[in-house]
C-alpha cells in the first residue's frame, strides 16, 4: 500500500492518478476537509465524491460550492434537486 506522504507528493507533481487516489482516502475516512481541499486542486474524484454526499444529505449550499469549484456535475445534480 502507498503511503499519503508519497501519493502527497505525486499528486504534487501532477499525477491525477495519485489524486484520485487521496481522494478516496480521505472519503474513506470521512474527511471532507481534505475532499474540499483535493477539489481546489482539481481533482474531480473529489468532486464526484463530495457531490455524492452533498446529493445524499440534500445539500443546496454545498452543491453550489462544489459546482463553483468547477465539478459542473455538482449543479446539474443540484438543478435536478430544485426541480424535484
Amino acid at each position: 500500500m502507498t503511503d499519503h506522504e508519497t501519493l502527497r507528493a505525486l499528486a504534487d507533481e501532477g499525477n491525477e492518478t495519485a489524486l484520485d487516489r487521496l481522494a478516496d482516502l480521505a472519503d474513506a475516512r470521512g474527511d471532507v476537509e481534505e475532499l474540499s481541499e483535493l477539489l481546489d486542486e482539481g481533482s474531480d474524484r473529489a468532486g464526484e465524491l463530495l457531490t455524492r454526499r452533498a446529493v445524499a444529505a440534500k445539500d443546496l449550499l454545498e452543491l453550489q460550492r462544489i459546482a463553483d469549484a468547477g465539478y459542473e456535475a455538482a449543479g446539474d445534480e443540484l438543478e435536478r434537486l430544485l426541480k424535484a
